[in-house]
């Protein structure tokens, strides 16, 4: 007989795994990309243009974009300023 599986959100999940004191720590040092990833993507979806378009704005390919928004990739000062000018938006960076 094959069991259930419980499905479970994706909130529900993330408040489970976020318990776990190592991985807590984990997901808490990639914020930095996950906002570098979301801001990126949102302003792109916002302007209504697709990463191709937005890799000929900024001189590159889309594999570029694509894996900068995936969070696969540790992007340079340099692109995310030419990405920020490309997508007519600046860089603000905090530190706290």
């Amino acid at each position: 007989m094959r069991s259930k599986n419980k499905w479970v959100s994706h909130k529900e999940l993330k408040e489970k795994l976020l318990k776990d004191p190592e991985f807590r720590r984990k997901y808490e040092k990639l914020e930095p990309e996950f906002q570098i990833a979301r801001q990126i993507i949102g302003a792109r979806i916002k302007q209504k243009i697709s990463q191709e378009e937005l890799a000929r704005r900024v001189g590159t390919g889309q594999a570029v974009i694509s894996r900068l928004e995936g969070m696969n990739s540790r992007p340079s000062v340099s692109l995310l300023e030419r990405v920020a000018k490309a997508l007519n938006t600046k860089i603000t960076v905090t530190v706290q």
